[in-house]
This record gives structure tokens, sequence and C-alpha cells, in this order.
């Protein structure tokens, strides 16, 4: 993508009423709208209008699995978080051109997530295709510091959904869960494909599952939430 196609998405989600952004994890200063700073922690009711259950894609790039969310589950309300607002515009412009008031974007790190979400204030989390952080495992969304974090925004029986192809992700996340004493293990396959889908939700493929899947590679899919 050239610097200039950049520049000109920047300036785009700038003007979007559905994305929100925070330039630096150190200074917690979320801006909306024509860079106006917003209070959005606890307060996302007033974003979306109504009480619906708020669901978060985490790492959602494209957002595509936000968007497809949005538009078969019109009964809530979904939020795509990535820290790279190249990313967030190709999601934030389809839901403004398709009219989906259920959808909106954070553009943040992950790490500050309990800066914009308060407790109980999250229902469900997908994790999709994160990035497996290979030799630096601290910082994979699946580490222990992470599930502290989606443990208090999550309500109680608020479960998250980790669908990815990676396999050292995949054994980390499974290792991590196991020495941990508030977790129940709702789902747990390997390679969803090899027989008919349990879910629904997990028919959605990303650009990148695409990809993932003509190098021959294995979709897994955990699910489990914290008690």
């Amino acid at each position: 993508m050239s610097k200039r196609n950049k520049l000109s998405k920047f300036e785009d989600i700038m003007s979007y009423p559905n994305v929100y952004q925070n330039f630096s994890p150190k200074e917690i200063m979320p801006m909306g709208q024509g860079g106006k700073v917003v209070q959005l922690k606890g307060k996302w009711v007033e974003h979306f209008g109504d009480q619906k259950p708020i669901t978060l894609e985490l790492a959602c790039g494209r957002g595509e699995y936000t968007i497809q969310l949005a538009r078969d589950y019109t009964d809530r309300n979904f939020i795509g978080v990535d820290v790279k607002g190249a990313r967030i515009w190709k999601g934030a412009t389809m839901a403004l051109s398709e009219g989906l008031d259920n959808v909106a974007f954070m553009r943040t790190k992950i790490e500050v997530i309990e800066e914009f979400f308060a407790p109980n204030e999250i229902s469900e989390i997908w994790i999709t295709f994160a990035d497996p952080f290979l030799g630096k495992p601290n910082r994979r969304l699946t580490a222990p510091d992470f599930h502290d974090r989606y443990k208090r925004i999550l309500i109680d029986g608020g479960v998250v959904n980790m669908k990815i192809d990676d396999p050292t992700l995949y054994e980390f996340t499974k290792e991590v869960l196991a020495e941990r004493d508030d977790v129940k293990i709702l789902y747990d396959r390997d390679n969803i494909y090899s027989q008919p889908l349990d879910f629904p939700e997990l028919q959605y493929k990303t650009y990148y599952e695409k990809s993932h899947l003509e190098k021959g590679r294995k979709i897994k899919y955990m699910r489990w939430m914290y008690v």
C-alpha cells in the first residue's frame, strides 16, 4: 500500500462516526469523529443508542468477522479492535455503506483494552487469526495477562472464541488455559472442517483464512468462559 493511500485512509477514518482512535498506550485519549476526545469506558450505550449485548473482535484486521457477525446478528452490537488504521478503514467503510448501525471500530493496542471497556460491559470476545508472535509469547492475545483483562471486562458467563491456524498459538493457548483454575473449556477442535461445522459463525472466512486454507493449513477453534 502506498504512503498516499494510507494517508487517505487515515483521513477518512478521522471523519467516520463509527471509528474511535487512541494513538498512544501511554496517554489514553480516545478520539472520535473529527478528532474530538471522547469518554468510552462504560458508555458505549451512548454510541449505539441501545443496551444490546456487545461483542468484541480483537485484532480484527479488515473487520471481516465483525461485519459478518453484525449482518447476521442484528440483536447485538459489535466492535472491531485493531492497532492498524489502514486495516480498520475497510470494515468501517463497509459498515457505513451498508448502514450497519450495530458496528463500531476502535483503533488501539489491546494491552490497554480496559481503558475503553468497563467491568461487565462485554458479552463476548472473538480472536480471529491473531499474530502468534513467535519468540514473543507475552505479546500473544492468549498470554496470561490478557486473560485477566478479558475476565474483568466480560459479563458473568461471557465467552471467548478463538479461531486460528497457527499450531504454536493453539498449543500455547491450551497450556495457558490448563494452568488456570477459573476457566471452563466449552469447545475445542483442531480442524473444524474435518466434519460439519457446529456453529454457524464458523462459516465466515476472512482474507487470511482463505489464504491459510489454500496453503493446506488446518483451522482450529476454541471456546471458553471464565468462572
